[in-house]
């Protein structure tokens, strides 16, 4: 990893920081962290009070050849404080950050050939405000710093620090870093599904972004028709617990997954400089089912159940149409197996 990722990761899930929580005065040391550390990988950031949140946004604009531009975020806010324990949250989302800032600085040092880049740390996405106006994302998307128009796609990060799955799963489960929502815009599945496996230390499954509930900040921008990929490895056993502690990083994944995303901003930067269409029906039930099939299939060595959730995943797969789509009366089925792997794996 590098030195400044580690740096700004404990740094926001120090006792200065206390949870982060928009509004104290851990949630202001929290932003100035970010602020501080952007500054230092190259950037200019500004800070875009969210009225209502106590909090603000942190923005930085790298421009580009064209008025085009990729948007990276991730939330640095947490719960802050709750029954006298500090809720830490290193998974949720200081790694994220951590990520965020790797390639934020590796964008400064070589700008991307075509788009501009926009990198956001965004505050206000946990509860009480996810959805509502304070919620710093969906102040952004409503008052964004560039038209909104041209923002050709959003990546969102959120619980991406850890292995998938508990110690001494096999890596073709530990290192599985799920992307959903390219099957919204045009384009986006194939160029996901050509590097899923090029950054060794991380595997990029796709999934339906319907397979789940809304729950980061890329709901704001597919709301407004934005493309959008929404990475994570779901929720570990740690989610919002004081245990999310920086100790139970994947460090070596959170790498991995920093120089993944890097070559995917570039390579998206470089497509033609048009408008990404936006699909709003795009639907591929099939992309979660192989990667369930993938991860099932690994975990059957260790699992007498995993072989009754792969036959499970086949027998859905075998039902999609030739645009990837479940019927829907199956696509309950689909999430239910979804569900169960990620409370299996926890």
């Amino acid at each position: 990893m590098t030195t400044e990722m580690r740096k700004l990761v404990e740094e926001l899930c120090s006792p200065a920081c206390a949870g982060r929580k928009p509004g104290t005065k851990g949630g202001d040391a929290a932003r100035a962290a970010v602020v501080s550390a952007l500054r230092k990988a190259g950037l200019d950031p500004h800070e875009q009070p969210v009225p209502g949140l106590r909090g603000a946004n942190v923005v930085a604009v790298l421009p580009g050849d064209v008025e085009r531009y990729v948007l990276v975020g991730a939330h640095f806010d947490h719960l802050g404080e709750l029954g006298g324990q500090v809720f830490w949250g290193a998974d949720d989302n200081a790694a994220a950050v951590g990520i965020l800032l790797d390639v934020a600085r590796a964008l400064a040092k070589k700008r991307p050939a075509g788009r501009g880049v926009i990198l956001a740390a965004f505050d206000g996405e946990e509860p009480p405000h996810f959805t509502q106006n304070t919620m710093g994302s969906v102040f952004f998307a409503k008052h964004p710093p560039v038209p909104l128009d041209r923002i050709d796609m959003m990546i969102a990060m959120d619980l991406v620090g850890h292995t998938f799955g508990p110690a001494g799963v096999p890596a073709e489960v530990g290192e599985s870093l799920f992307a959903l929502g390219a099957e919204h815009s045009e384009g986006t599945a194939a160029h996901v599904d050509s590097i899923a496996t090029s950054e060794p230390g991380v595997r990029i499954r796709r999934a339906d972004a319907d397979i789940i509930p809304p729950l980061s900040d890329y709901l704001a921008f597919w709301q407004r028709g934005v493309p959008f990929l929404f990475l994570t490895s779901g929720r570990s056993r740690h989610y919002h617990t004081p245990t999310d502690t920086p100790e139970k990083l994947d460090w070596p994944k959170m790498l991995a997954t920093a120089r993944w995303l890097e070559r995917f901003v570039r390579e998206t930067c470089a497509r033609p400089s048009r408008p990404i269409p936006f699909l709003r029906n795009g639907r591929d039930d099939a992309a979660t089912l192989r990667s369930l099939i993938t991860i099932t299939r690994a975990l059957e060595p260790v699992s007498a159940e995993a072989s009754v959730g792969r036959e499970t995943a086949e027998e859905l797969l075998a039902h999609c149409d030739a645009q990837g789509a479940l019927p829907a009366p199956l696509r309950s089925h689909a999430s239910m197996l979804v569900g169960m792997l990620e409370s299996k794996l926890a």
